[in-house]
């Protein structure tokens, strides 16, 4: 690969993560659900395009980076299902006895 195609892609990695950074600070907290649900729906995507990777034949490192990035991915879903739900369930009224 280029040295400066790297320098470049380093660049872009970089620069999307101070941009996270900055957006997910500044989400009040009334818009995380909505904001989860978003987020599952593109990591949703990010797990078809990592298993892509993971199956092209070409060589055994873009295998080995799809299979991890079919791992994180999954990851990143489970658990923004189980945020969700769980910050659901908060809004969710009791019943009377203790249960929900």
């Amino acid at each position: 690969m280029d040295p400066n195609t790297l320098i470049f892609l380093l660049f872009v990695f970089v620069l999307s993560v101070f941009l996270g950074v900055e957006l997910i600070s500044k989400v009040p907290s009334i818009l995380h659900t909505p904001l989860m649900s978003g987020s599952n729906a593109i990591s949703g995507i990010t797990i078809v395009g990592a298993i892509v990777s993971a199956g092209t034949p070409e060589n055994d490192f873009s295998t080995l980076l799809g299979t991890i990035a079919v791992a994180f991915a999954m990851i990143n879903v489970i658990g923004g299902y189980l945020v969700t739900d769980r910050m659901l369930a908060m809004f969710k009224k009791k019943e009377p006895g203790g249960r929900k």
